[in-house]
């Protein structure tokens, strides 16, 4: 059946996310099942005078890629994907999932060598998309499997992810805007700040932010968005954490992470379910014990767990951690093959201190 707000978020992505302009080359990166959305958004990308080219692909390859590929096979990377990547001007990638536990049985050792020979890739990504060079996006796509994990049927589901990307769908670009000014209150508040202390149940850690740069995301790089996000430096975070929600990872899910931290690496890790295959991946390479990024969700829309980062992130009230690769636009100098988010809710007895000043307590501003 159609749905009209499709076209709404493909107009959305297109127009205001990465901005595409005539002869900007596009390339949209979605599964199959999300046909819809991914034909919406070719054509938007005409409209506005780019060039789009579609790289589509069965839901099962990933898995079918582990499960058969050798080393060399697994650690490849095609030329026209690093073409994308070293070349392209925008790209636009759509999560939609047919299965979502379908790498759960996956070796981690072979997700390691397929994320470690990427790394090159993901620097590259990073460093355009600071320059301005390249201009990227994700957004998802209902699908059964992602309702599912959600708790949710397919239609509710789906109400909630285009709630989200368009909260109002008469002016979705002047609602994003609107976020955008009310987060850049709080990132022009934070700028220029040096410590900041994190306190919730299970949960006490201090990071070092001096001369780094706080990011308001407005929609740009996630669709939908509402954070606020920096990368703290790289040997500075002491104390430990306990993640309240689980941590994802290629069908993986991690519940009860506990990390501690000390000269900014984690040197210990430890879950409820699933602690090898964390610190497997944690082991993928000198980077991924260390923090890329610190960030503050603010999407007040997103109240629940739905099992997708993209969502759980941005829950209002909540923060989280990446350990891995770090932005450059924030000055971070953190590098590794994996950027992996977990999230932890603040909205019961946690509290964010800036410079020994309350910024943020109950998962609400008080600045």
């Amino acid at each position: 059946m159609h749905d009209p707000r499709v076209e709404k978020l493909a107009n959305l992505l297109v127009n205001y996310s990465v901005a595409v302009k005539p002869g900007d080359r596009v390339a949209i990166f979605a599964p199959d099942i999300a046909r819809p959305l991914s034909e919406a958004i070719f054509i938007e990308t005409l409209k506005a005078g780019g060039l789009p080219i579609a790289m589509a692909w069965p839901a099962q390859t990933s898995e079918l890629l582990f499960k058969y590929g050798s080393k060399e096979q697994i650690e490849y990377v095609h030329e026209p994907l690093a073409h994308i990547t070293e070349k392209y001007d925008c790209r636009i990638s759509i999560l939609a999932e047919e299965n979502t536990r379908h790498l759960s049985r996956v070796d981690p050792q072979k997700m390691a060598w397929h994320s470690a020979a990427r790394r090159h890739l993901m620097k590259t990504m990073m460093r355009r998309s600071a320059e301005g060079s390249f201009r990227w996006v994700g957004a998802p796509y209902p699908t059964n499997a992602m309702a599912q994990d959600a708790d949710m049927s397919l239609s509710d589901y789906a109400d909630f992810v285009f709630g989200a990307c368009l909260p109002d769908p008469a002016d979705p670009v002047g609602y994003w805007k609107k976020v955008s000014a009310e987060q850049q209150r709080v990132v022009d508040w934070l700028n220029g700040k040096e410590t900041v202390h994190i306190t919730a149940p299970e949960t006490d850690i201090r990071f070092n932010i001096k001369g780094r740069s706080w990011v308001n995301c407005d929609g740009k790089r996630n669709m939908p968005d509402g954070e606020v996000f920096t990368g703290p430096v790289e040997d500075s975070a002491e104390g430990h954490v306990y993640f309240s929600y689980p941590a994802i990872h290629q069908g993986h899910e991690i519940t009860g992470v506990r990390l501690w931290f000390e000269k900014g690496k984690c040197v210990r890790a430890t879950a409820e379910k699933n602690e090898d295959y964390l610190n497997k991946i944690l082991d993928t390479d000198a980077g991924a014990r260390r923090l890329g990024e610190l960030a503050i969700g603010t999407n007040k829309g997103i109240k629940s767990f739905t099992r997708e980062i993209l969502f759980d992130e941005k829950i209002g009230g909540s923060f989280h951690m990446a350990l891995g690769a770090g932005i450059p636009e924030t000055g971070s100098k953190n590098e590794s093959a994996i950027h992996w988010d977990m999230v932890c809710d603040l909205r019961q007895g946690g509290q964010i201190t800036v410079d020994g000043k309350l910024l943020y307590k109950n998962g609400e501003f008080v600045i």
